[in-house]
């Protein structure tokens, strides 16, 4: 399905869901619930043009991932204790010293 096909059914169901929010909002009336679901709604559309826009933009349905059949070897030898001298991992804090 190509990014075109899409958005324009992301456009047919924001649509449906707008239609659906403007029903509820007439049954149940303009409070507090109903006004953050139309927020949201429209947050989402505007998202959505947001993305579209990108898209034109940026030309990504033209974009190609070149990918290269070079393989780089990694040597399964140890690195030397001086390469990760002063690494922290991060979260964890930092390691003993030698």
């Amino acid at each position: 399905m190509s990014a075109t096909t899409e958005l324009a059914e992301l456009y047919d169901l924001i649509g449906g869901l707008r239609r659906c929010v403007t029903s509820l909002k007439s049954r149940y009336g303009d409070n507090p619930a109903m006004r953050r679901i139309v927020i949201d709604a429209d947050r989402i559309l505007t998202d959505i043009q947001l993305l579209d826009t990108d898209m034109s933009e940026l030309d990504l349905e033209r974009a190609t991932v070149q990918q290269s059949s070079e393989k780089i070897a990694i040597p399964d030898t140890e690195y030397d204790r001086d390469f990760w001298r002063d690494v922290d991992d991060e979260g964890v804090g930092g390691h003993s010293r030698y």
